[in-house]
């Protein structure tokens, strides 16, 4: 929970940012659930927050709307903030993307999902079009009246934990601030890490380990190891995170297949 949310403000998507910070938690000594997949750790660690928060109280949470005859949808949270005595609706949602600039000139265009199914413009426009209006439906307001919610006021905030990733030959700098501040590593087509330093020690990671810290990883390998089990993994078309570390330093890398 400790990573930036990315600030959504442009011309097509403009967000109302919730920050873990304001529920001003530590989670350093919750056991982290490493069996659940990456977005029910993710939905686990935001609950824990907000439950330890005197701050925040959550009303409901996964809230489907049922429609006559099928599911419309879902919301995430709906939450009282104590301190503004206000309700909010909160999406969440915890997203690696990496930068490929073909994708598109728009700030939010390019940036895509490690094994190029998901991009970050496509579940912007979902939040847009359908999740955040699916509170004013009729449903909606049907299913949370015993709450006596008025809808009207409920504040809509989306919390977007962003994993970004960049080509390796390109600075940080050059990004919006935004995106900056969740620039978290850098990716390498997989005929690239041959020039990695061989004299670090790295780390491959499954899919639920992506939120741990890295500090908190063992089973270091030397390069030669893991230079195997890259090729392995890129012959699959999967993607891979893994971690180089020199001395102290850990650096985040996204071993890609396309």
């Amino acid at each position: 929970m400790k990573t930036p949310e990315l600030i959504i403000n442009s011309d097509s998507f403009s967000f109302t940012s919730f920050f873990t910070s304001e529920a001003s938690v530590s989670l350093s000594e919750i056991e982290f659930p490493n069996e659940l997949i990456i977005g029910k750790q993710a939905e686990f660690l935001f609950e824990t927050l907000l439950k330890l928060s005197s701050r925040y109280i959550i009303l409901l949470s996964n809230i489907q709307i049922q429609g006559r005859d099928r599911t419309l949808g879902e919301l995430d949270y709906l939450v009282l903030d104590r301190k503004t005595s206000s309700t909010l609706h909160i999406e969440l949602a915890c997203k690696f993307y990496l930068f490929d600039a073909s994708l598109g000139d728009s700030p939010e265009a390019p940036w895509i999902g490690p094994n190029r199914k998901d991009r970050l413009i496509d579940k912007l426009g979902k939040l847009k079009k359908q999740q955040f209006p699916l509170l004013y439906r009729k449903e909606t307001r049907e299913q949370l009246l015993p709450l006596q919610i008025d809808i009207n006021s409920v504040q809509q905030q989306l919390c977007l934990k962003a994993f970004l990733f960049i080509p390796k030959e390109l600075s940080k700098e050059v990004f919006p601030k935004n995106y900056q501040s969740c620039i978290y590593g850098y990716w390498i087509h997989s005929s690239d890490f041959s020039s990695e330093d061989k004299d670090a020690l790295y780390r491959i990671t499954n899919k639920k380990e992506w939120l741990l810290p890295p500090v908190n990883l063992s089973e270091w390998q030397h390069f030669s190891e893991v230079e195997k089990k890259i090729k392995e993994s890129i012959g699959n078309k999967k993607s891979i995170l893994i971690y180089k570390k020199r001395n102290t330093n850990i650096q985040p890398i996204f071993v890609i297949w396309w």
